[in-house]
């Protein structure tokens, strides 16, 4: 077995959201020495567990499918049985609209890409013209390769491909804005492509709905800071990284409230605000500076409701049409039963909406859905207004790589080059590649 890379000074990771710590994981199980630095109290990032209300929930809820390959190893690499952490069920669309059919879409359990073709061919809620339109989409969906400076929203794909109306209603829309967080008419026929091949086109299973059954910061972060822990990295919560040292173009460490910390190699697993904030303040990181002046961000909005633990639906995720809100995911697997988290992603007049406006609106259309549920107990707001990128139209060109123009530094988040959307999945992926990036070079340096 070969022996690590000598490294007289540590790796250090600004951030300790799902990215950060996946290459911090990365790191230290190759012996690398690692020091890990949060700005917030606790890790996790956007994707974690809060103490809000007098209830224990995720300031997000996100959407993991078996296509999540990187999430997954990470799991199993930090001692956690996804059998055992996660629900796995076959792909489930089913929603809800006030006047109409809505529509049930299961994928059997059949081979790909035979599963695919028999859930749009048994859809419910779509005329048999409908469902051959679908179909063919589906069938296409493998050869389709569209080049970043060749990008068309997904409304427009969609319409070249002449998808009813209804389809695209009820079926492309909702993935779409579940995944990008992006509107069909704005969001990148690309990434919208890209993940649609990686859910659809490998084995059966890539296509699985993963309902954690238990809070976020439970599933990766506190698992994560434990293996860390044991490793040797450290972890400081509560310090903001508030500068670079370069010299001649090699990193050479980061600033904390005024003090130096040295470093061998740096990796920015910061939001690309917080990261455009840091590389603008040095010449040679200027044309990375514009390029992350370019991306955009796009709002999430979760209400939190509580009914009596009896309350549940007929599915754990269920989607509702025509109207503010779009997902309603039953909390019971995670130990919480009779409580609902509605979700509204991106852009919309909502944004202006008082707290109090907002939670009678979808109070009214839960109660509209299922009017045998009882009044709510409570409720819970939670905007994040920088949930993720905006995943617009040829928005793959300004995407940075893991690599920068400064020797020893490297980026990692979700808005990184994964071909993604910014996703769980997409975290990782990011963060295990600038890792392999960093034993890359050590390596090298070391005559590894």
């Amino acid at each position: 077995m070969r022996e690590p890379p000598a490294v007289q000074r540590p790796v250090v990771i600004a951030g300790a959201g799902w990215a950060g710590l996946s290459a911090a994981v990365e790191l230290s199980a190759h012996g690398v020495p690692v020091s890990l630095l949060e700005s917030a109290r606790q890790p996790g990032g956007r994707a974690r567990s809060v103490q809000a209300g007098g209830l224990r929930i995720d300031n997000g809820q996100h959407l993991l499918v078996g296509a999540c390959r990187s999430l997954l190893s990470l799991l199993e690499r930090i001692q956690v049985d996804p059998r055992k952490a996660l629900l796995r069920l076959p792909l489930t669309l089913r929603l809800l609209e006030p006047d109409g059919p809505g529509l049930y879409l299961r994928t059997p359990r059949w081979p790909s890409p035979l599963h695919l073709t028999g859930a749009l061919a048994a859809a419910r809620g779509l005329t048999p013209g409908e469902r051959v339109r679908a179909l063919r989409f589906g069938r296409k969906l493998s050869s389709l390769d569209i080049q970043r400076t060749d990008d068309i929203s997904v409304l427009s794909l969609l319409q070249r491909e002449t998808q009813p109306a209804a389809v695209i209603r009820k079926v492309w829309e909702p993935l779409c804005i579940a995944a990008l967080n992006t509107f069909p008419e704005a969001a990148s026929a690309r990434i919208f492509v890209r993940v649609l091949q990686e859910t659809f086109s490998g084995p059966r299973r890539h296509s699985d709905l993963l309902i954690p059954r238990q809070g976020l910061s439970a599933l990766l972060p506190g698992p994560c800071v434990d293996y860390l822990k044991r490793h040797g990295a450290r972890l400081e919560t509560g310090q903001r990284v508030t500068g670079l040292s370069i010299q001649h173009g090699c990193i050479q460490g980061v600033s904390v409230r005024g003090r130096a910390i040295a470093a061998s190699q740096v990796i920015l697993a910061t939001p690309h605000v917080i990261s455009r904030r840091l590389v603008s303040r040095h010449a040679d990181l200027q044309g990375l500076s514009t390029q992350l002046a370019g991306l955009d961000d796009a709002p999430v909005t979760t209400l939190y409701f509580q009914y009596t633990p009896q309350t549940s639906l007929p599915v754990p995720v269920l989607g509702l049409l025509n109207g503010l809100s779009q997902w309603v995911f039953d909390r019971a697997p995670c130990g919480q039963p009779g409580l609902m988290a509605v979700v509204i992603s991106a852009r919309g007049p909502h944004e202006r909406w008082s707290q109090e406006t907002l939670t009678a609106q979808v109070a009214a259309e839960l109660a509209g859905q299922f009017p045998d549920w009882p009044a709510h107990r409570g409720s819970l707001l939670i905007r994040e207004k920088r949930a993720t990128f905006c995943s617009r139209v040829g928005i793959d060109t300004l995407r940075p790589t893991s690599r920068t123009p400064v020797d020893g530094l490297w980026l990692a988040g979700d808005y990184t080059a994964t071909g993604l959307p910014a996703t769980l999945e997409g975290a990782v992926r990011s963060g295990l590649e600038s890792a392999q990036a960093v034993l890359a070079c050590l390596r090298r340096d070391d005559g590894y």
